[in-house]
């Protein structure tokens, strides 16, 4: 296998792992002001900087990967709700992790990014930037 098949099947994957990257990078950055300079308890940080991270992916993905023009609120509409779910799992995450294991809350948020990246991907590929059918 060359390695232009292997982009050419798996370009939507490599591109949504680029812009995933960057949106978790601001993420973290927020998340990270917010507990450790603004103070504030690590959910609703978490809160607040899923929701950045959520509009900046949006953007990114429905531009620039996936390359979808129409039904944007619709499309929102489903990314919100598939973020929503995320911030659901990382909350999750990071309550586990810093109340019950102890971990630091830098290091839960970074456990909790990784854990859900994929699944919000699978279900922005198939749902929300899945082809429309005319």
């Amino acid at each position: 296998m060359s390695l232009k098949y292997l982009y050419y099947k798996f370009h939507h994957l490599i591109l949504y792992g680029a812009i995933g990257c960057c949106a978790s990078g601001l993420d973290f950055l927020v998340y990270s002001f917010l507990v450790q300079i603004g103070g504030q308890h690590y959910i609703i940080s978490n809160c607040i900087s899923v929701l950045v991270g959520i509009a900046t992916s949006f953007t990114l993905n429905r531009n620039y990967n996936f390359k979808v023009k129409d039904k944007i609120k619709k499309r929102f509409s489903i990314f919100l709700i598939v973020g929503l779910c995320g911030m659901f799992l990382s909350n999750t995450i990071l309550w586990v992790c810093i109340e019950k294991l102890l971990f630091s809350k830098l290091v839960s948020k970074v456990l909790s990014i990784v854990l859900v990246v994929f699944f919000q991907f699978l279900l922005n590929k198939y749902f929300t930037f899945s082809p429309s059918k005319k």
